[in-house]
């Protein structure tokens, strides 16, 4: 079970996750510090280390719309939160099957902060009010690109499962 930590509304983009005086700082290692930066609460949650990991960001429709900047990506990868949202921008998604962030896609969610929420492959059941809704999967490559945590481990395995034993 995760808790809803954060409920945003529609369009939540990536200047506000990640906003660009930060650009300069590129490095996985670096930019989680500035997630949501502009959130001073949140963010000094998340620097604390007082969101847990697998804690979940609700949000509308168009999540990480705005700029292709993939640091907007990295920075809650950083932070190993997982975004649910009713959908997701083209280019924030394929970042985040890229990193091996854990989007979820459900529709017609309906929940607040605070609410627990059970995550599974097909749906998702809010505990605290016991309604569910359906979830809109991913292809069977970007789940595993994501469970891999991203294109360069999912390509790196790939390449050593078709290499002999005897060359690894």
């Amino acid at each position: 079970m995760s808790e809803i930590v954060l409920k945003f509304g529609d369009d939540v983009s990536t200047d506000m996750i990640y906003p660009g005086r930060f650009m300069a700082t590129v490095l996985p290692t670096e930019t989680p510090a500035y997630a949501f930066a502009d959130e001073k609460e949140f963010n000094g949650k998340l620097n604390r280390k007082e969101i847990a990991p697998g804690s979940v960001l609700l949000a509308g429709s168009n999540f990480g719309c705005g700029s292709s900047r993939e640091q907007a990506v990295s920075c809650l990868k950083g932070h190993e939160v997982v975004i649910v949202a009713r959908s997701f921008a083209r280019i924030f998604l394929q970042n985040a099957v890229n990193l091996g962030l854990r989007t979820v896609a459900v529709p017609e969610i309906e929940a607040q902060a605070g609410d627990e929420l059970d995550i599974g492959p097909n749906q998702v059941v809010n505990r605290t009010s016991g309604l569910s809704y359906r979830v809109e999967s991913l292809t069977t490559t970007q789940l595993a690109m994501i469970e891999a945590g991203g294109l360069i481990p999912y390509t790196r395995q790939r390449l050593l499962d078709t290499m002999p034993a005897s060359a690894r």
